[in-house]
């Protein structure tokens, strides 16, 4: 088995996408992540086979515009954002689009939601639509839940599924048992750490408390065929050389124990 290790282009900021097809080339990813956000990079399908083509590195997953921050990319209908999103994705071969459950706030998006995925997945055939685990935000003694129904998909129930392990550690829930859940509908992976305090922090893996290494050991025995998603926050690396040498732990982690993971073949 070989799962594909991608560099997510959140993981570059706050340089620009293009950033993260260089650092990909040069630290050894297998792909990217692309997330779009209000870069116009992060947009557009020629700049992105683009940079495909120049760095040799294939885009492999969409993250669609799903941020408060992104509330206005393409379009203010959340639908919309989607639909563009996946049609990125088939435009560009790319097999993942991660999406995440509506805001409470998107109430007509809400309703209709699966369906709307569902229909999706149906006319793009060649892309998953992997929507992924949230976590409730704590202000003060409160939580709160700014999703609908909720921030864990599985309550739900879609076909595919993102499993995130820094949200994990925000929700304060068991990342193996989630995946357990997932069950086949497991397609992709966002690979960070947290430390289990309530806050999504996406830490490099192996710096905090979630079991990012038996996760990835154990894709094999779960049949996994997605992809795993580097998505670490390195905002606060002083410098380029810290950003990068974050990302090449990062990628060293994940294919040690992918590769640990990986049963040896008779002779």
């Amino acid at each position: 088995m070989s799962v594909p290790v991608l560099l997510s282009s959140s993981s570059v900021f706050p340089e620009p996408t293009a950033a993260a097809f260089e650092l990909a080339a040069s630290l050894g990813y297998d792909g990217v992540e692309v997330m779009v956000w209000t870069d116009a990079v992060s947009q557009d399908a020629g700049a992105l086979r683009g940079l495909s083509r120049h760095y040799g590195v294939p885009v492999l997953s969409i993250h669609a515009p799903c941020l408060l921050v992104t509330q206005r990319v393409w379009s203010s209908d959340p639908k919309e954002r989607l639909r563009r999103a996946v049609i990125l994705a088939d435009t560009l071969s790319a097999p993942t689009v991660v999406v995440h459950p509506p805001f409470t706030w998107q109430r007509d998006y809400a309703r209709g939601f699966a369906d709307t995925v569902g229909k999706l997945a149906h006319r793009h055939t060649g892309v998953r639509i992997a929507v992924e685990n949230m976590y409730p935000v704590r202000m003060g003694r409160r939580q709160v839940v700014p999703y609908h129904p909720g921030w864990d998909p599985t309550e739900a129930g879609y076909d595919s599924y993102t499993l995130d392990l820094s949200h994990c550690a925000a929700s304060r829930s068991d990342a193996l048992e989630m995946a357990d859940t997932m069950g086949p509908g497991l397609a992709h992976i966002h690979l960070g750490d947290g430390t289990g305090e309530g806050r999504d922090e996406h830490l490099v893996p192996g710096r905090g408390a979630q079991p990012c290494a038996r996760l990835l050991e154990g894709l094999e025995r779960r049949g996994f065929t997605g992809s795993v998603a580097m998505e670490v926050a390195t905002r606060k690396a002083g410098s380029r050389a810290a950003r990068e040498a974050d990302l090449a732990e990062a990628l060293a982690f994940a294919r040690t124990h992918l590769a640990a993971g990986v049963a040896p073949t008779r002779s």
